[in-house]
């Protein structure tokens, strides 16, 4: 059975590498995420007391 010389298997390692990058940039620069309106955001500060 013939071997694949060191060359070829690199060829093959950039080939998956590159494609799964760009799989995931594109992943990442397509992704729109939904931003809801948040109509008067309450802060509402806890009084706590403190038994010691």
């Amino acid at each position: 059975m013939p071997q694949m010389s060191p060359l070829l298997w690199l060829n093959l390692y950039l080939f998956f590498f590159l494609t799964f990058m760009l799989f995931v940039m594109m992943n990442y620069f397509t992704y729109t995420p939904s931003m809801k309106e948040q109509e008067g955001l309450k802060y509402e500060a806890h009084q706590m007391n403190w038994k010691w």
